[in-house]
């Protein structure tokens, strides 16, 4: 039987809310999560057996090879999947599809993974390397993709008006953020200014994108993305170096602008603000109300004039 530390862990790994752990194994939210607090000192049997059946370890685990195009089910004794060695144990059965299933069967070793396990993930799964944990990305929607293609005309106008040795790219794009071999991130739209930087950092593999830390960073919220966008990304664009973070929100039409330099805490926009650009001292700024108009205009919807 797990101990609740153990599954306190366990839910971390998966990246289950309690509200996930209450739907998959049936025991009402309220309880799972004084379980897991610590509330309950005495948890009756069969609900920590109930826990127990969403949060174990599986016997077996999926590991995607490059070689088939298809992910493999291999068994725990049996030595695991590694991209650079193409070792895939004799046995190891198929499986028809690599979507739908659980992320603890797609990625079983979390925290262990480097750029190799990375780009041996084929390019029609989106996927994120943060720290050796490997994060899916869905698909963007269309609200998503209509805001960001408006952000980068903006970004790019301002740029070309003050003469920058800058540019602004989007992604899907791969920045690898600490120069090692755990981390690579997409970030839905960033800004490298090229005469900040010196020789070897220019120096990128077109093919595995940008080596180091852009000077702005951009991520648009999304139900899938939210929490990580706040919270694990946050910290570690703040960490890298990064020195500006724009999280922008579709379903509050609010913007949060982090320059780090200046201080931790963000400034909140709304979508009918003109946002400076810290990086610019002033001299740029982003019509916000500009891409909410055309965003909503493409929406089918009526919007009021600006003042």
């Amino acid at each position: 039987m797990m101990t609740i530390e153990e599954m306190r862990e366990r839910k971390e790994e998966l990246m289950y809310t309690s509200a996930v752990i209450a739907e998959k194994s049936g025991v009402p939210l309220s309880t799972v999560q004084k379980i897991l607090s610590g509330a309950t000192a005495r948890p009756r049997r069969a609900t920590m057996e109930a826990l127990e059946l969403v949060l174990k370890k599986p016997s077996y685990h999926y590991e995607y090879s490059p070689d088939t195009g298809k992910a493999v089910c291999v068994e725990e004794e049996a030595q695991a999947y590694r991209p650079e060695s193409g070792n895939i144990r004799s046995g190891a059965k198929p499986v028809d599809s690599w979507f739908g299933l659980e992320p603890s069967e797609r990625w079983p070793r979390q925290g262990e993974y480097t750029i190799e396990d990375y780009y041996a993930v084929p390019d029609d799964v989106r996927v994120e390397l943060i720290d050796g944990v490997i994060y899916d990305m869905g698909a963007p929607s269309n609200e998503h993709q209509r805001i960001l293609s408006n952000m980068f005309l903006e970004f790019n106008r301002c740029i070309e008006e003050h003469g920058r040795q800058c540019e602004v790219l989007f992604a899907p794009c791969n920045v690898k953020l600490d120069r090692d071999n755990r981390t690579v991130v997409q970030p839905d739209l960033l800004v490298v200014c090229h005469d900040n930087r010196n020789e070897s950092e220019n120096d990128n593999d077109e093919r595995k994108g940008l080596v180091g830390v852009p000077e702005l960073v951009a991520e648009i919220l999304s139900s899938s993305t939210r929490i990580k966008d706040c919270t694990v990304k946050l910290r570690k664009y703040m960490n890298a170096g990064v020195k500006e973070y724009w999280i922008i929100d579709p379903d509050s039409e609010r913007v949060l602008v982090y320059v780090f330099e200046d201080d931790v805490l963000p400034t909140q926009y709304s979508f009918e603000d003109t946002i400076p650009v810290g990086l610019s001292k002033g001299k740029c700024s982003i019509d916000f109300g500009r891409i909410k108009e055309k965003w909503y205009r493409f929406r089918g919807l009526e919007i009021s004039k600006f003042i």
